[in-house]
């Protein structure tokens, strides 16, 4: 859990605020939910691996007796919890309010999260997610919607050339039935096969032999893995997804995974139709990977992962979990969601100043009117400028690369009598 200091604190609004901005020019529309949620609903096996790092609060009022009780049930002590994702508190949010939203409803969620990691680079105990979800809709568009303002987002931050990778859990569950793996060892088998990018398939192979995986579908699994390939490019499309998996794949996953795609160049092409044929034509940049493993714990069809050339390591994901809102309402309700990570992008993004708004720093000395002072600050503030006051130092030079650190973008020096009109305004830097 980290201070941030006034820069670095502006830097992340700036961002934050692009992506408010082309969130709600896609549709969307901000909600909030409060930072805890009760125990029963954060630990009711939704929310994947992610319950073991919930953060649980203690019950109010509780003795040392009490405490003592519950030395072999601590869940038993207490009904609170701090949220580790949004998601979990968008399907208790909708479950409430559902009278109150539209049949098809789009949430924007941009909040803090906590989980009890092992802080280490890139992974904070307290961070910031921003969450799109699409709740009452089961077709293609949405997953295309939640594409689209994704990677237009990316690019209004500065970051062109992002890119989706996308997969289905029905596909996963079908090859791995395909290939003979029992239901019960396949949440095992899928650990393994998302380390692919990292052991590649001979230490995959190996792994899976290791953990005494039916043998016969090992083996399966290992000749899929080196056939033969061909080289011929496919964009996004059927005959790309179709190249990558056994053959006789189930047609209905595989008409909607080219559904996101077609829909998504739909809406991202400058001008005319999408043109039919074996791939999707138009900026869409999409990638099936059957091989991309996410949220084991609720995504029941479509995952995604957004990547970006500069980096190794996805700057964020999502998926379909369409029994999740269910457990709270009683009735199944389709849903799908994409989240960007903040904390990562924001490192990326190229460092801005708001020319829009002009900021300077009037160094006084110290004899200087506290009226006069404000007097000049509030005519400056009423042009639209940032006003900071800063009693003048031996050591200008740092007072004014502080200021400057701090994204001002001029100074004056101020004497008794100085007016607005009179004021002799420099750049700083």
């Amino acid at each position: 859990m980290r201070d941030f200091l006034p820069a670095e604190k502006a830097r992340r609004e700036r961002v934050l605020a692009v992506i408010r901005e082309r969130y709600r020019a896609h549709g969307f529309d901000e909600i909030e939910t409060p930072v805890m949620e009760e125990y029963s609903r954060l630990h009711a096996g939704i929310g994947g691996d992610n319950e073991k790092l919930a953060y649980n609060v203690l019950k109010r009022g509780l003795d040392a007796d009490a405490v003592r009780g519950g030395a072999d049930d601590p869940a038993s002590l207490t009904d609170l919890g701090l949220r580790y994702d949004l998601t979990v508190p968008l399907a208790r949010f909708y479950a409430t309010n559902r009278g109150q939203l539209p049949s098809v409803f789009r949430s924007i969620q941009i909040a803090p999260v906590w989980r009890a990691e092992r802080p280490q680079k890139g992974r904070y105990r307290q961070f910031v997610q921003c969450d799109i979800d699409i709740i009452g809709d089961g077709s293609a568009r949405a997953e295309a919607e939640l594409v689209v303002a994704t990677l237009d987002t990316l690019d209004a931050l500065g970051l062109e050339g992002g890119s989706v990778r996308i997969n289905d859990r029905r596909v996963l569950d079908w090859m791995l039935d395909t290939f003979g793996f029992g239901a019960e060892e396949r949440p095992g088998v899928l650990i393994t096969i998302d380390k692919l990018d990292k052991i590649g398939p001979e230490g995959i192979v190996a792994e899976l032999r290791e953990r005494g995986a039916t043998a016969s579908a090992v083996d399966a699994f290992e000749e899929f893995l080196r056939r033969p390939m061909t080289l011929e490019y496919h964009p996004y499309g059927e005959r790309q997804i179709r190249k990558a998996l056994p053959a006789d794949a189930p047609d209905d996953i595989v008409a909607h995974l080219v559904g996101i795609g077609e829909a998504a160049a739909a809406a991202r092409a400058s001008a005319g139709p999408v043109p039919e044929g074996d791939g999707i034509d138009g900026d869409v940049p999409l990638v099936f990977d059957p091989f991309l493993v996410r949220g084991m714990g609720y995504y029941t069809g479509t995952i995604f992962e957004l990547a970006h050339p500069s980096v190794d390591y996805s700057l964020g994901g999502g998926g379909r979990y369409d029994g999740m809102i269910g457990r709270f309402l009683g009735q199944d309700v389709p849903a799908v969601g994409f989240s960007i990570g903040f904390e990562r992008i924001v490192d990326l993004v190229a460092e801005q100043t708001d020319a829009a708004a002009p900021a300077v720093v009037l160094v006084h000395d110290r004899d200087m009117a506290g009226a006069d002072l404000l007097a000049l600050k509030g005519a400056l503030v009423r042009q639209g400028s940032r006003v900071r006051l800063e009693q003048r130092t031996k050591n200008l030079k740092a007072l004014l690369e502080r200021a400057a650190s701090d994204g001002y973008t001029a100074f004056a020096t101020v004497a008794p009598g100085t007016t607005a009109a009179a004021l002799e305004v420099k750049p700083l830097g």
